[in-house]
Parts: C-alpha cells; sequence; structure tokens
C-alpha cells in the first residue's frame, strides 16, 4: 500500500510544496554526483500522504529504477517494530520493564562481568530496549573487546534459531555494569528470542500476525519470497571504493531468498517505503490505523518515552548517525527528542526516530502530526551526507 489513508496536497496539511521539492532536489543532487543509488520518500501530515517520491535506479547494472513498490533491506530500522511487538505482548501483561531478562530467559540468571565478577544487579528488560544491558554487538568487523569476541567465539549468528542465539549469547560476559553505560548492543535479537519465549509463536509470524497483517504492511518480512525479488533494490557501499560497489560482505550481505534461521529483531526486515509509512502513522495514531488498534494508547507512549538516566544522556554517546546527548535519550528501541531545542535540532518535542545501515531513517513527530521515511539502498558511512538531519530542516522549512 503506497498510501496511509489518502494523498492531500502539501498546502491542505499546512506545509510549503516548494520546501518539500527541495528534499526531491537533494537526493537527486546526490544521485548525479553518484552518491546514491536512487530513493523512495514518504512524508505524511495529519494521516495523509503530503509528499511521496521515487528517483533513481534500484539496481544499476540492470538499468532499473526505484519504485513505489520496490522492497529494501531496512536493517536496523526493524528495531522499532521489535519494540511495538514486544509492547503487543505487553498489553497481555506478559512482561514489565523491570522483569530481569533472566525471568524470561532462564539462560542469563548468572552473568558476570569481563573481569569474573557478578554485577549489582541482573539486567532489566528496560535495559535491554534502551542499550543499557551490558551487551555488545559483533556482526563480523573488529576490533573486538572481551565480550564482541566471546560471541563470534560462540558462532551466536550461526544458531539453529533464536533460543539458540540467546543460549549462545549468555555464554558471553558483559561489556559493563547494567544501567551504568550506553553502547550499542544485540539486545533487539534477544527481544526477538523473548518475543518467541512468551508468545508460542517464531518472530516471522508474531510479528506478521500481530503487526504485518492488520497494519497492511503486505511487502514487510524477514525474506522476500520469489515472486516479490524483482522488486528488491540491490544494496550498494562505498568502503574504500570511488564508486557505488555492490554489497558483497558476509554479515551485510542479503539477498532474501530464504527466511533465516535466526530472524534478526535488530536489523532482519525487508520493506517498501509505504509499508514503513504505514507502521510510523500507527505510532502518531498511538497504536491504531485505519480503526484497527494494535498496541494500546498507554504502550505506544511507554515505548516512545525517554528511559536514561540524566547521567548518561549528559555521558553523551554515538551509534552511527545518532546520538544520544542532552535534549536526545533514548526510547525502546529508538531515539528521542524530549527537548529539540536543548538538542539543538528543528524537530517536534517527543519526536521518535532511528535509522538503518543500509540506507533508511524515519521518524515521528507527533508535536506537528507529521512522518518522514526514506530509503536509499547504500550503505551507511562516516562522512557521507546526513540524509537525516538535512531532511529535518527541510521539513522544518516547509513546517514555516
Amino acid at each position: 500500500m503506497d498510501a496511509i489513508i489518502e494523498a492531500a496536497t502539501p498546502q491542505s496539511a499546512g506545509l510549503d510544496p516548494t520546501a518539500l521539492t527541495k528534499i526531491d532536489a537533494l537526493i537527486a543532487e546526490q544521485i548525479a554526483a553518484k552518491q546514491l543509488p536512487g530513493a523512495a520518500v514518504i512524508v505524511a501530515r495529519h494521516g495523509r500522504v503530503v509528499h511521496r517520491s521515487v528517483q533513481g535506479l534500484k539496481n544499476l547494472a540492470a538499468n532499473a529504477p526505484v519504485a513505489l513498490d520496490t522492497i529494501f533491506p531496512i536493517f536496523s530500522m526493524t528495531k522499532p517494530i521489535t519494540a511495538a511487538a514486544m509492547m503487543v505482548l505487553y498489553d497481555r501483561g506478559l512482561w514489565s520493564p523491570d522483569d530481569a531478562v533472566a525471568k524470561h530467559l532462564p539462560e542469563f540468571a548468572d552473568l558476570k562481568l569481563v573481569d569474573g565478577a557478578a554485577p549489582d544487579h541482573a539486567p532489566t528488560l528496560r535495559e535491554l530496549m534502551t542499550h543499557t544491558a551490558g551487551f555488545g554487538y559483533a556482526i563480523g568487523f573488529g576490533p573486538f573487546d572481551t565480550t564482541d569476541q566471546a560471541y563470534l567465539d560462540a558462532k551466536i549468528w550461526e544458531a539453529g534459531g533464536l533460543a539458540e542465539f540467546a543460549s549462545r549469547v549468555a555464554t558471553a560476559p558483559l561489556a559493563y555494569r547494567p544501567g551504568t553505560s550506553w553502547r550499542y548492543s544485540l539486545g533487539m535479537d534477544l527481544q526477538g528470542a523473548i518475543i518467541e519465549k512468551l508468545s508460542g509463536q517464531s518472530l516471522p509470524d508474531f510479528m506478521g500476525e500481530h503487526l504485518f497483517a492488520p497494519l497492511g504492511m503486505d511487502d514487510t518480512d524477514f525474506w522476500v519470497p520469489a515472486d516479490k525479488q524483482p522488486r528488491l533494490a540491490t544494496l550498494y557501499h562505498m568502503y574504500g571504493e570511488t564508486q557505488l560497489t555492490e554489497l558483497n560482505f558476509p554479515g551485510f550481505k542479503r539477498d532474501g531468498v530464504r527466511l533465516p534461521r535466526v530472524p534478526s529483531g535488530g536489523g532482519g526486515l525487508y520493506a517498501t517505503v509505504g509499508d514503513y509509512a504505514r507502521f510510523a502513522q500507527m505510532l502518531l495514531n498511538k497504536g491504531e490505523l485505519d480503526g484497527v488498534r494494535v498496541i494500546a494508547a498507554s504502550s505506544i507512549a511507554l515505548m516512545t518515552a525517554n528511559h536514561l538516566p540524566q547521567a548518561l544522556i549528559d555521558h553523551r554517546f554515538i551509534a552511527g548517525a545518532q546520538a544520544v546527548k542532552p535534549g536526545r535519550g533514548y526510547a525502546f528501541n529508538g531515539a528521542v527528542f524530549y527537548d529539540p531545542e536543548l538538542a539543538g535540532s528543528p524537530v517536534g518535542k517527543g519526536t521518535y526516530q532511528w535509522d538503518g545501515a543500509g540506507g533508511a531513517w524515519f521518524w515521528v513527530d507527533p508535536e506537528h502530526d507529521l512522518l518522514f521515511v526514506g530509503l536509499i539502498g547504500r550503505m551507511m558511512q562516516e562522512g557521507m551526507t546526513p540524509y537525516q538531519a538535512e531532511t529535518q530542516k527541510l521539513i522544518a522549512e516547509a513546517l514555516g
């Protein structure tokens, strides 16, 4: 579905169309400069699509253009969807943020720190969902510390399923005492194991039944069936290259032809720009879309609120293009602006956002009742244009 409810003119939603065309101009310039293969963008306000565009190619060699139904690997933009799946179970009373992880995954009952000492408290689900539980995130590139190396030694990504994945992770030491630091982690992948344990369903089946089907996200899944493969975008990178090069790195290369043994709640989904916009609109609508409620409004409020203590926010942390800093904390599986002015951002208060390594970003701005989704098909790297920040400036200009 490429529309959320219906299309509307920018003017009818209080947006300057000239400013919105600058978004397309930015992307066109990047494509012309051979920094991007192509892009798909949707902007919606007050529940109506006010701007959508596709530019460039989904496959350079085949000269195949991007379309609204092009399917992209969205990598870490999976994380907010995993948070939503957790909130479905929260609504059933099956977990609490202050539960110990070990309450639901008993193999985590006796975790130790890297020095062999026991932590002063067991990591909680709130910490798991805010990257403060003490876990690391090893995905095949070094250098690695003791925790990440232990993950690699345990071959966590080669497990036969999420339950075995969690058991292997539990053999590694925590990188730090829970609650004392913020570190990008595989906590969202462990949430996948918890979702399976609490629901009795596989993670793909649970998300399909309780999120994708009711929200009309028809092209979102952990794999891309054969009849949809022609719509799949090729992923490109410029790591050590002077031109866009098809990605072929172990750990990142994905063809989506089969359901993975370990479906990654941290980064495993594929989606179209329209599907993700429907998910984002559900967040803006506080848990419902098209008259169908999937999550309680109070649970969406909990999911998108800051959960970091001020001491960690003041410390400042970076994860790619995302940051924890004064004015900008961390909610469940995504960043949140609790004071945009303090953070130096033009978005509205309460804006919840994240991005993906494969060139995807989104935000929902409840103050302005607005959402943005962008998919570009190029791996993010240091030094490239900060597309999320740049498009947020242009949306602020459109709002006047």
